[in-house]
């Protein structure tokens, strides 16, 4: 039986809502028309599938596809924002489905007979969708690339939205684990079951973060 998989996301990567999201990256946009020793192409501090890709030396720079330049940074704020965008739809989409396998996962524990059998079967193709919308969500928000500036300083909602991620992938981690451990002890359910609500929770919460 397969668990349902949750949202990873970074503080650099999240947009705010749609309206301020539109305001601040035309804002970053207008920063990088100044003179390249007044505004940095890259901020110092980016997470390591950032760097990787976009860092100095990252692949798509060795690689030539997306050169270091004023232009090509402001090519890319666009795309940063296109796909934190499609990250924030797919949050939602996964949302709903943690809430449809959460009353699957309900109903299975007091189902019996073909009602289990049933129930099982939907609650498997539930968490096989939320596994694939999860690795797409978080894709988009780790290979996205990086802002024309670093995180701010002091407590911001996106960096609650961070620790909050920390925390579900952990749950999400270990509600898979035992999800198939189940199958042969069938006294790991409650503890299945905890680490299911624990990382609704806490994946619910990270996406409320972004509204504020």
């Amino acid at each position: 039986m397969l668990a349902p998989v949750g949202i990873v996301a970074d503080a650099d990567t999240l947009p705010a809502p749609a309206d301020s999201a539109a305001t601040s990256a035309d804002d970053l946009l207008a920063d990088l028309t100044e003179p390249a020793e007044k505004q940095p192409l890259l901020p110092d501090r980016m997470i390591f599938t950032q760097r990787a890709f976009w860092g100095p030396k990252g692949l798509l720079r060795a690689m030539n596809v997306a050169p270091l330049t004023i232009e090509g940074r402001a090519k890319e704020l666009k795309i940063r924002r296109t796909m934190l965008v499609a990250h924030q739809i797919g949050g939602f989409i996964t949302l709903a489905g943690f809430v449809a396998q959460g009353l699957l996962g309900a109903k299975l524990y007091n189902a019996q007979g073909q009602e289990y059998v049933d129930t099982k079967r939907w609650h498997e193709r539930t968490a096989t969708f939320i596994n694939i919308s999860y690795a797409t969500t978080m894709t988009l928000s780790l290979t996205a690339p990086p802002p024309a500036v670093g995180a701010r300083r002091g407590f911001t909602w996106i960096k609650a939205h961070k620790y909050l991620a920390i925390v579900h992938i952990a749950g999400m981690i270990a509600t898979n684990v035992l999800a198939h451990q189940i199958e042969n002890d069938f006294s790991l359910k409650p503890y299945h079951r905890a680490a299911a609500y624990t990382t609704f929770g806490a994946y619910a919460l990270s996406v409320v973060a972004l509204t504020f």
